[in-house]
């Protein structure tokens, strides 16, 4: 890629050092080295090891659990890097935290995504990239230029290129998701299929199956997998109802509270994810595969850097 290497800082904080290490080697320039250390009371102190100024700065950071820490990295070090008199401060944020408290759905909640946004913005960002929001209407909570990638193509050419012999449905797990079920399936022309659902305290029933998936390989397509259980329950309900095999996909895999062992004892064959969220050890399956997003992050910095148009 052509990006020049005296410009361009890349910089890599707590929560995805892999990730921010394989966008760097796309791009042909090394990690900027930064001290991060934490006291011990918590408090995070950060300092840049080498000269930015004039700089422009990606820093690649995802608020993922240890959420609250993770975000306090991200605003110290845009502090760090204002104060370091760099020309531009670009966020590569490629999953973002709270993005599920998007609205008041009681009278008296915050909405916490927007105040995280406030956050990032009044630190000192001048653009955010990020991938697969949960809601895109997201991007209207940023106050400066943001880029919004999808991993629908990436996801949908592994499942093509390794079962498109296959008869495929793929299917939403609930209405709310019916838009990134057609984006996927549209990639190859398959046939969708919607769970509907009825929320319940502590319970997601399913009511029906709208669509056609007996004798079919099921891929359930979502952006997040968090706990595991609204996973776990569209491959029961599809097996059910006549599916031959059930898969996963989504974007973020979170996978809190035991979730992947979860997934392994349930009936989805296989659980396919980026590498948006740094799969931790003991979550590591035979069951989990996981895709890089370092190439199009690194040719979404490429056309930043370069201004040109990244869609």
């Amino acid at each position: 890629m052509k990006v020049d290497g005296d410009k361009l800082k890349v910089f890599a904080l707590s929560s995805n050092e892999p990730l921010a290490q394989k966008v760097a080697d796309e791009l042909g320039v090394s990690l900027t080295n930064i001290g991060l250390q934490r006291f011990s009371d918590g408090e995070i102190a950060i300092n840049i090891e080498e000269s930015v100024r004039g700089a422009t700065a990606y820093l690649v950071q995802s608020t993922v659990d240890p959420v609250n820490d993770n975000i306090m990295e991200l605003l110290i070090m845009i502090d760090a890097l204002k104060r370091s008199a760099v020309k531009t401060i670009n966020v590569v944020m490629p999953y973002f935290g709270y993005s599920r408290q998007d609205r008041k759905a009681l009278a008296r909640e915050p909405i916490t995504a927007k105040l995280v946004a406030n956050l990032i913005v009044e630190a000192g960002a001048h653009r955010l990239t990020t991938i697969d929001l949960h809601a895109a209407q997201l991007q209207g909570f940023f106050n400066i230029p943001i880029d919004h990638l999808t991993t629908s193509h990436l996801l949908a050419d592994y499942v093509n290129e390794k079962y498109g012999q296959e008869n495929i449905v793929v299917v939403s797990p609930d209405h709310s998701g019916v838009s990134r079920a057609r984006n996927f399936a549209e990639k190859h022309d398959w046939p969708i299929a919607i769970l509907n659902r009825k929320p319940r305290p502590n319970k997601n029933q399913i009511l029906n199956i709208i669509g056609d998936v007996e004798g079919k390989m099921a891929i359930v397509v979502d952006d997040i997998i968090d706990t595991g259980y609204r996973t776990i329950s569209s491959a029961d309900a599809l097996i059910a109802a006549g599916a031959k095999d059930v898969k996963a996909c989504a974007t973020h895999g979170v996978l809190s509270a035991h979730a992947s062992q979860r997934i392994g004892d349930s009936a989805v064959s296989e659980l396919i994810l980026t590498d948006t969220v740094r799969l931790k050890d003991e979550d590591q399956s035979d069951k989990i595969k996981v895709l890089t997003v370092a190439p199009m992050l690194a040719e979404a910095i490429e056309a930043i850097q370069n201004h040109h148009s990244i869609h």
